[in-house]
């Protein structure tokens, strides 16, 4: 019984903090199950998580998508584009052994956390011309306008399904970062656009790494209460809480959790 409820606890964090950052929760539910479950392996540990992430992103695209601050467009292309790449980590990740795992993982969230910590204050500057321009208003009034170039979103989507299929982590981790600096996002649609994209491709995804079997079911039956819940509070808590503050003590977190892969 304290197993399951350490799950559902683990579930809910990891809901709350993947969804208040559009990074999905995968970042903390793989380094939680890798200490609790030693043995566990670690194409096991990317399919949980990633079955996971797949109740979490639908709660939390729902508060987002009532928020009217998804850009859908965006959404479906780089979900398209990232769904093949998300097949192919699936299947790759039969193949990675524990230790070149959790070494590659640890690295992962290092320079994801490097990333955060040091993001540039105005949006790089590409040298393509915009291909996209969007103008629209959310739910509560606010206006958003900004353009960017979709062919360098599709093939980072790519990339990013991939290694979110791998480690069992949400492709925010790499979507946002992407989209807010390269692609001239605000950090709010950002994250609300992230969430749907990680919930269409973590269904191909998830199914992939079901067929192989990769999944312990029972995990994710006490996982998933947690992330619904977790999907719903996050959504929420974003547009309250300052951005500034959470990146940086997520940051701080990350590190902290990689070198501990690293050092297992």
């Amino acid at each position: 019984m304290l197993t399951y409820l350490l799950l559902f606890l683990l579930g809910l964090a990891a809901g709350i903090s993947g969804s208040l950052v559009g990074l999905g929760g995968g970042f903390i539910v793989v380094p939680a199950l890798a200490f609790m479950y030693p043995d566990m392996p670690t194409a096991h540990l990317a399919g949980t998580s990633m079955a996971m992430l797949l109740f979490n992103s639908i709660s939390s695209t729902y508060v987002y998508a009532r928020q009217k601050r998804i850009d859908y467009q965006a959404a479906l292309w780089f979900a398209a584009a990232s769904i093949p790449g998300s097949v192919i980590g699936a299947l790759f990740s039969e193949q990675v052994e524990g230790r070149a795992f959790f070494v590659s993982f640890g690295i992962f969230l290092i320079l994801i956390a490097l990333l955060l910590l040091f993001k540039p204050k105005k949006p790089l500057t590409l040298p393509f011309q915009p291909t996209v321009k969007r103008s629209f208003t959310d739910a509560g009034g606010s206006r958003f306008e900004y353009a960017y170039h979709m062919p360098t979103g599709v093939i980072i989507s790519f990339f990013v399904g991939f290694l979110a299929s791998l480690f069992g982590v949400g492709g925010g981790s790499l979507m946002v970062p992407t989209m807010t600096l390269l692609l001239g996002f605000s950090t709010h649609i950002a994250v609300a656009t992230s969430m749907l994209q990680i919930f269409l491709s973590a269904i191909v995804s998830t199914s992939t790494h079901a067929y192989l079997h990769n999944i312990e079911w029972i995990m994710v039956l006490c996982l998933a209460p947690g992330a619904i819940i977790g999907g719903q509070l996050g959504a929420r808590l974003a547009k309250r809480l300052p951005a500034k503050l959470l990146l940086r003590l997520l940051s701080v977190f990350l590190i902290i959790v990689a070198a501990r892969l690293i050092m297992k």
